[in-house]
């Protein structure tokens, strides 16, 4: 197996540059043990590895250190009474799937890293949620990667309930490729394996129950992970994913498996937001006054397109609920970015302990021509 096969292109090679001239090599982390790491080398060999304190110290959040997916250059030592294999630096990301961490953090959760194609997997029964499925897309606009959605276990609902979902999802996006399908019954695997090229890399998401352990072992041709029956009250299976793992596959391709995900909390920006939304943006265009707020404004264009039914009212509020979100988030990271400055200063000025220092120390915080 070489290195092209596990992801790697011409992009990582010319960042990898100057780390190949300390005699680092090459390679893409497969699992995330907590303390250590699982890394893919060309062979194959696999590499029980850990994280220098060198880049540890250099993240400035918890986002920016190694996940699975990523491509790291690692020092490899060889002989003596112990082997340590250490990640020495994490090569750029190329795309970054990820949201927000469930709670009230203010911290990025990173779900899969240098993945091509996103695939959702819902269904059109308990599961089906248009407002969580805009959520998806979204952050994988964000992410810079293609999106695919699988309406599955389509043997267990009404063929016009299957396309109703799928239509519905489609009218979304029209970029995503959406597909009804039914993994217990091996149908519609075949949508996947096209888009799993040599050296293509995708993730699989949704919410527990839906069917993604099944296609997994669909995908590996064996029974990776245990999967339960489906229960006759909730109409879901057990997914046991329990940590993202990434898995080559025989007949090509990447896969990052993904633990269920009970809620898609928004890691995104204004920019993504309005292009999601550019519907609403171009209704609102047509307000009468510029600053309109979209309440009980005269001429307000919005209300009018509520009204008539031309925008539906719970898109509208999808997206108020959307914007509301992403300003908390903005306000949750500048106070957190003021925390860790004020920190940062008090280390500072622990460190300078005599007069001198703390003169220019005060000085050097001071902005051009003060």
């Amino acid at each position: 197996m070489e290195l092209e096969d596990i992801g790697w292109n011409e992009e990582f090679a010319a960042a990898f540059k100057p780390y190949a001239k300390k005699g680092w090599v090459p390679g893409r982390l497969v699992r995330d043990n907590k303390i250590t790491y699982g890394a893919l080398l060309a062979g194959p060999r696999e590499l029980e590895v850990v994280m220098s304190g060198k880049v540890y110290h250099e993240a400035k959040s918890d986002s920016e250190l190694p996940a699975v997916g990523d491509w790291v250059a690692l020092e490899v030592e060889v002989g003596g009474d112990k082997e340590d294999h250490m990640i020495r630096a994490r090569l750029p990301r190329q795309t970054c799937f990820s949201r927000k961490l469930p709670g009230k953090s203010s911290e990025e959760q990173v779900m899969a890293a240098n993945v091509s194609v996103v695939v959702v997997v819902t269904d059109a029964g308990s599961d089906f949620n248009p407002r969580r499925m805009e959520r998806y897309f979204m952050l994988i606009e964000r992410s810079r990667a293609k999106a695919v959605v699988l309406v599955n276990k389509s043997d267990l609902f009404p063929e016009d309930l299957n396309t109703s979902a799928k239509e519905e999802i489609e009218e979304l996006n029209a970029d995503a490729d959406v597909y009804i399908t039914s993994a217990a019954k091996n149908e519609g695997l075949e949508v996947l394996k096209k888009y799993l090229n040599k050296g293509v890399s995708i993730t699989i998401v949704g919410s527990s129950g839906v069917g993604k352990s099944t296609l997994v072992n669909q995908l590996l041709g064996d029974e990776w992970q245990w999967t339960s029956e489906v229960n006759e009250l909730t109409g879901k299976g057990k997914h046991t994913t329990t940590a993202r793992e990434l898995l080559v596959l025989d007949d090509g391709g990447i896969l990052i498996d993904n633990p269920g995900i009970r809620e898609v909390q928004m890691w995104t920006d204004e920019n993504t937001l309005r292009e999601s939304f550019v519907d609403i943006d171009a209704i609102a265009s047509q307000c009468k006054f510029h600053d309109c707020k979209h309440a009980s404004d005269k001429g307000c264009a919005i209300n009018a397109a509520v009204e008539s039914g031309e925008l539906p009212i719970e898109r509208y509020e999808s997206y108020l609920k959307l914007e509301d979100e992403i300003e908390e988030l903005n306000k949750r990271r500048k106070k957190r970015q003021m925390i860790t400055e004020r920190r940062a200063k008090r280390d500072n000025r622990i460190k300078a302990r005599n007069l001198a220092d703390r003169i220019d120390y005060d000085n050097n915080q001071k902005p051009e021509n003060y």
